[in-house]
């Protein structure tokens, strides 16, 4: 079943929608990340590699088709930096030498900048497939993810989850897909000192946190797609994008005919603007509704769309995401073009603030085309990438 083949992959419990019925797996003591103080945490295997392009992944191992591993938990730890960087060291330790060069890389602008939402592989992706990994390799690598993501159902590490298994029924289609298919880097040394980047992604999914002497600087570009948006497995309905779509529909809900026709965008957009390749690419002047026109409940349904996305980082860093993006508000604007019931392809949304962009855009499906596809994006005008890097 697909989803066996992504708790293969990630060994991780998914949950239904909040219509369906929990399927959930319990905790276990499997290999997950030990706590440690702040600063203690050490690389145990070389940190500094020479830069390598998109493609350039290569593995001494074969592909495998891994047991399932028990699970350390149901979602996310939300755990501490330090506690990212033992997953991330342990990880490792579970390498041999040519494994550890594919996952260590330079944090330079063109290994960050090295995703996608096609189906390309490791031509436009760094960093060590999953399919070539081990059981014992796939728990760890799951582990790093789990500490560094949030405890949120169909948020962080339980939405990726989801999208992985998504890519599995898309696979039973189209053998290009699948949830072996994800490649996972960290760019620079892991540490709580100095700056370095997880970097974890498919064809559906981009992952780009970014530390900075102990603290979370960065945690977008986060590309999140899905297809088909809705499945069922095992009489269970999943639904990994359900809550983005619902929060930006209930949004658009909330507003009046006057201020809808504000709000709905000159030309139509049938897709995300700033993906992948577009970065800094922010238009110069925004468009739409300003959401300090709102009221005080209109503001907050922009705040709880807004919510979804920030959520995929661990839940202190998300929280004060949040609230950051809670203060400017009154700077932010909304947008819109098709239908407000986000049900047709064309459909398109946008919440763009002084930090905050965030895109929601339905489209037909590329594999079955008889069904739609979800792609949005989540960006920050000032620290994507940890604002390591100068676009223009």
């Amino acid at each position: 079943m697909a989803l066996a083949a992504a708790t293969t992959l990630l060994g991780g419990a998914l949950y239904a929608n909040a219509n369906a019925a929990s399927v959930e797996t319990d905790p276990s003591t499997g290999a997950s990340a030990s706590a440690s103080a702040p600063d203690s945490a050490s690389p145990s295997t070389p940190g500094s590699t020479s830069p390598t392009n998109p493609g350039s992944t290569s593995s001494s191992h074969p592909s495998t088709s891994a047991s399932a591993p028990e699970p350390t938990g149901t979602a996310g730890t939300g755990s501490s930096v330090s506690d990212v960087v033992d997953a991330a060291n342990a990880f490792l330790d579970t390498l041999d030498d040519d494994q550890q060069a594919d996952v260590l890389l330079d944090f330079t602008q063109a290994n960050a900048t090295a995703w996608s939402n096609e189906a390309c592989g490791a031509t436009c992706r760094v960093g060590i497939e999953l399919s070539t990994l081990s059981d014992k390799q796939l728990t760890a690598a799951k582990a790093v993810l789990e500490a560094a993501t949030g405890t949120g159902t169909d948020s962080g590490y339980d939405q990726i989850s989801q999208i992985l298994a998504a890519d599995d029924v898309l696979g039973e289609t189209d053998s290009s897909y699948g949830s072996g298919n994800y490649y996972l880097a960290f760019l620079g040394t892991p540490s709580t000192s100095g700056t370095w980047q997880l970097h974890f992604g498919g064809d559906q999914l981009a992952v780009n946190l970014t530390y900075k002497d102990g603290e979370v600087v960065g945690t977008t570009p986060y590309f999140v797609g899905v297809e088909p948006v809705t499945w069922t497995d095992d009489d269970t309905t999943y639904a990994p994008l359900a809550g983005m779509h619902d929060g930006v529909e209930a949004m658009l809900e909330g507003l009046s005919d006057d201020e809808l026709s504000e709000a709905e965008l000159s030309d139509s957009t049938t897709d995300v603007v700033l993906g992948p390749d577009e970065d800094g690419d922010f238009p110069d002047t925004k468009e739409g509704l300003a959401v300090s026109e709102l009221t005080d409940d209109q503001q907050q349904l922009v705040l709880d769309a807004i919510t979804p996305w920030v959520e995929a980082a661990d839940d202190t860093t998300a929280a004060s995401t949040l609230s950051a993006y809670k203060s400017e508000l009154d700077d932010t604007y909304i947008s819109y073009s098709g239908t407000t019931a986000l049900d047709t392809a064309g459909d398109y949304v946008r919440i763009d603030g002084p930090g905050v962009w965030i895109e929601f855009s339905v489209k037909d499906g590329v594999v079955d085309t008889s069904q739609l596809n979800y792609s949005t994006v989540y960006r920050d005008h000032d620290t994507d990438y940890g604002g390591e890097f100068s676009f223009s």
